[in-house]
């Protein structure tokens, strides 16, 4: 067995030198290997499925989550979407945010999903306002940089306190997102008339379930009613007896994802930011 793998070694080792020595005098050249065509330099394939991010901001590490499908190409631009959490997975391990929404949704039927999907993570007891919503946003920003995006399709949702979150966000940035869909989320009436303002020119799909014990349904009417009063694009979806728990029922319908992935704006977003002073919003 030894003299086997002395042999191996040996036999590996020549032809290594002899290829990189050249053809040697009165070698004849090999017709079937000049007609190979010639090797393109390795590239390493670029890492997909559920990604692990850190964001380093003033001294404060936050987590996130970059969903980059299996079958990203850079040569293609894809869509992105922001999703917030609730209140059931704030944290800092970085990942837990993805067992629910769409993280649940892409692990079921990730078809319905040509998107790379960004998910932050909120801190224990915080919610997306203020420094917060600065941080998912700077969390997209990155993302940009780092992978192929189109910029005139960038989605924003969430659920419960990302519901609220997403209109907070997308009040602050009206001229970025391509379109908004917050699911059983919550604005507060003193914030619903800015909120509709700043919006009444997304497509918005607004959804909820009529007994919500946790986020009363008069917070998603009434922002429906003030986005309708403006001219808004905007649809409604109340679920006939369902509790606060309806998000799977939204990710899993298909036809969510072809209304979602139709939206887009005339040109591309401009620059992204939201000033991590501003607390007004989500509560």
């Amino acid at each position: 067995m030894y003299a086997k793998i002395v042999a191996i070694a040996m036999w590996t080792i020549g032809a290594g030198a002899m290829a990189m020595a050249g053809p040697q005098e009165g070698d004849k050249p090999d017709q079937a290997e000049a007609d190979k065509p010639a090797e393109r330099p390795y590239i390493a394939p670029v890492p997909t499925g559920f990604l692990f991010k850190t964001l380093e901001i003033d001294g404060r590490v936050h987590h996130c989550c970059v969903y980059v499908p299996p079958e990203y190409d850079p040569a293609k631009k894809w869509p992105v979407i922001l999703f917030l959490h609730g209140s059931g997975e704030r944290g800092s391990d970085g990942l837990v945010q993805t067992e629910v929404g769409i993280g649940r949704e892409i692990r079921r039927h990730r078809e319905r999903v040509p998107a790379i999907v960004v998910m932050p993570q909120c801190p224990d007891r915080e919610d997306w306002s203020g420094a917060n919503g600065a941080m998912a946003v700077k969390c997209v920003e990155a993302t940009t940089r780092e992978y192929s995006c189109d910029l005139s399709r960038i989605y924003i949702t969430g659920l419960s306190l990302g519901g609220a979150g997403t209109w907070y966000i997308a009040s602050k940035l009206p001229t970025v997102f391509a379109a908004v869909a917050p699911v059983c989320g919550f604005t507060g009436a003193d914030d619903a008339d800015r909120i509709a303002t700043a919006l009444k020119d997304l497509p918005i799909w607004i959804f909820h379930g009529e007994k919500d014990g946790a986020v009363p349904v008069e917070e998603s009417r009434r922002m429906a009613e003030f986005l309708r009063a403006k001219g808004a694009k905007v649809q409604y979806t109340e679920y006939e007896g369902a509790n606060h728990g309806i998000w799977d029922r939204v990710y899993d319908d298909p036809e969510f994802w072809k209304w979602l992935f139709a939206q887009h704006r005339e040109a591309p977003a401009p620059g992204i930011e939201i000033k991590a002073s501003d607390d007004a919003g989500a509560n």
